[in-house]
């Protein structure tokens, strides 16, 4: 961060959000590969699978890997895996893809369970050039070297400003 110790949080409107679940339902509707299931990833990408979901008419699942709660998200993972190797196609959704880390341990879950790599997608509303995930689908393009912004999601606005600082600081090296 520059010469402030509080991060800069910018705030996404609802028109955005929704303009860029469009843009990704317009990417996947464009692309040969057709998902049978939209997995939204808790916590952050709820929200927008749901929306991708209705947006598209593809049922959608949900894991949780945000809540930090250890073993809690693994059993849907060996469910996701087993239904990638039967052939079915899974797009994994999250907001952003900032570090990469969700995505990393997610797919990497999904391969060590015996999941067929090919069956699996994701997809992000903002993503970050520079991290560590690849993905296949995402609305907007950002570089962390560059914008040190906090994105503030409208399902997160609702939150104490503090609260949305407190969390923007426990991953300095984000915003650095």
């Amino acid at each position: 961060m520059s010469g402030s110790d509080t991060p800069r949080l910018s705030y996404i409107p609802y028109e955005r959000f929704v303009a860029d679940v469009q843009a990704l339902a317009d990417r996947l509707e464009g692309d040969a590969w057709a998902p049978d299931f939209i997995v939204g990833i808790g916590r952050g990408g709820l929200v927008p699978g749901a929306y991708l979901s209705h947006r598209t008419g593809i049922p959608m699942l949900s894991v949780d890997y945000s809540s930090k709660v250890s073993g809690f998200a693994d059993e849907l993972l060996v469910k996701l895996a087993n239904m990638s190797i039967a052939g079915q196609r899974i797009l994994f959704v999250d907001d952003i893809n900032d570090s990469g880390a969700t995505l990393v341990y997610l797919r990497g879950s999904i391969l060590d369970h015996g999941g067929v790599a090919e069956n699996q997608r994701f997809a992000v509303l903002i993503n970050n050039r520079r991290s560590k995930a690849q993905v296949e689908y995402w609305s907007r393009a950002i570089d962390r070297n560059v914008d040190k912004d906090w994105f503030v999601f409208p399902w997160e606005s609702v939150a104490p400003s503090a609260a949305l600082v407190e969390e923007a600081l426990s991953v300095p090296e984000r915003l650095a």
